[in-house]
């Protein structure tokens, strides 16, 4: 399980993340959800050991979340390879990394649940689709069987079509392997479909934190209702439904 216990980091004279509290069993989908600036970022850097934490501690299983080894899938997703070499090599990189040993059944499997073709992993990143960019992100991240995983933002630079696509990929992926995942994302109509639980995130304060469908039919918090209610307007929730 992970743990987020009474969190706070600071910028400089500014504290981005004020006594975050949160947990994620192994298994479970969680959001974290809010508008920009609320510290979602800066959350998933704390979790990784990349922002250094003022106050409080990150667990898994009682022990320091490094140890896991968690992974990330970024937002831009041809940003996150090397445009110099094929997406097997970066695809590649956490198994030659962790000095595993190759498996090339455990990857067909992963291509297949991805609906990724063999043959695109010989290619650069800039001669496949941006959904394909994303998919190859997702299969680096899953390649050294992670026990928790990160998205940040994982749907926002693709076209409607394939963000429900892509999120559906990632559940399915996700029953299959068992993996926690922590999505961070503005997206509430994608929270309310895909996660068990979603956290608000404002101004680097959990605002609330509960069930997601809980959540969209009462939330407990006048900000909440805010993001609901805009979700509801702007015909996010019903979308995804």
């Amino acid at each position: 399980m992970l743990r987020v216990e009474k969190v706070s980091v600071r910028r400089g004279a500014a504290t981005t993340l004020q006594d975050v509290s949160l947990t994620l069993a192994a298994g479970r989908t969680l959001a974290v959800v809010g508008e920009s600036g609320a510290g979602k970022s800066t959350l998933i850097n704390a979790i990784l050991g990349l922002a250094q934490c003022a106050a409080g501690h990150v667990t898994w299983n009682d022990a320091p979340v490094t140890h896991c080894r968690p992974a990330l899938v970024m937002q831009e997703p041809r940003a996150a390879f090397n445009p110099r070499q094929t997406l097997r090599r970066s695809v590649m990189e956490p198994v030659v990394a962790q000095r595993a040993p190759t498996n090339p059944d455990g990857l067909r499997m992963l291509c297949d649940g991805l609906e990724i073709e063999l043959d695109l992993l010989d290619r650069r990143p800039s001669e496949v689709s941006i959904g394909q960019a994303q998919r190859m992100g997702i299969l680096r991240a899953l390649i050294a069987a992670p026990p928790l995983m990160l998205f940040d933002e994982p749907l926002s630079a693709l076209d409607a079509v394939t963000q429900k696509h892509t999120a559906r990929l990632i559940a399915q992926m996700q029953e299959r392997i068992g993996f926690a995942a922590l999505i961070v994302t503005h997206d509430l109509g994608y929270a309310a479909a895909f996660a068990d639980d979603i956290a608000v995130l404002r101004a680097g304060r959990i605002e609330e934190f509960g069930p997601a469908q809980a959540f969209v039919t009462a939330p407990q918090t006048d900000y909440g209702r805010k993001l609901r209610d805009a979700a509801f307007a702007l015909g996010a929730l019903e979308r995804v439904a």
